[in-house]
């Protein structure tokens, strides 16, 4: 059998073609996939890092909550990845959010919306206001009794999360956990940075870990 090969400029280009039907129309990976010069690491002392494509987290005893945040600010959008937490670690993807200047830290302290990510059963994929003094935003977590098995344990969970206005949609794994309309958080919270959170931890306990791979995100209209 004879094999043709293709010019370099041809294959390339082919290449490119196949890699941009493959991808979904809108979505765009939220980082580079290679180092992450596209997030600030902001409050606590938390390490990342990357392996095997994905972005891992760790705990540092006697940090407080860690955030590693895209330098980029969303509004309206889709985002999706997969994750993977050891069964002792609370965390969360911080959405829409801010900074506080005036509070702890050289560049203030993180604010904003939060979908949790919990071992379950447990409250995996509702909102959570961090550092906004309101708790829980989701209605459901407010009674610690109420719990869901979407979320598996040992394993990857696929979220999507879609925020338009003030309606924020989650989903774990194919499932609807969280569709939420709070116009107060929209207010003050309109648009902000993406963080993946590393929750702080009790003294003797750790290191756990947290793991975010295929981060993809698409912007929407206003």
């Amino acid at each position: 059998m004879k094999i043709t090969l293709l010019p370099p400029l041809v294959a390339l280009l082919i290449t490119a073609t196949l890699a941009s039907a493959a991808q979904p129309e809108g979505w765009v990976p939220l980082w580079n996939g290679k180092d992450l010069s596209d997030f600030h690491h902001f409050n606590g002392t938390a390490k990342y890092w990357i392996e095997d494509g994905a972005i891992v987290g760790q705990t540092r005893e006697g940090s407080p909550n860690s955030f590693l945040c895209t330098r980029k600010r969303y509004g309206n959008f889709e985002l999706k990845f997969e994750v993977l937490v050891n069964d002792s670690l609370n965390s969360g993807v911080q959405i829409r959010s801010q900074l506080k200047p005036d509070l702890e830290g050289d560049y203030g302290r993180v604010y904003g919306p939060q979908v949790e990510i919990e071992s379950g059963p447990g409250q995996a994929g509702f909102i959570y206001g961090e550092a906004t003094g309101r708790g829980w935003i989701s209605e459901e977590p407010r009674d610690r009794s109420y719990q869901h098995d979407v979320f598996k344990n040992n394993t990857w969970n696929a979220y999507h999360i879609i925020a338009k206005g003030p309606n924020i949609k989650v989903y774990i794994n194919g499932e609807l956990v969280e569709d939420l309309i709070d116009e107060a958080i929209y207010e003050t919270h309109p648009e902000g940075f993406i963080g993946l959170q590393v929750h702080s931890i009790q003294r003797g306990k750790g290191p756990y870990e947290v793991r975010w791979r295929n981060l993809m995100i698409k912007p929407l209209d206003s």
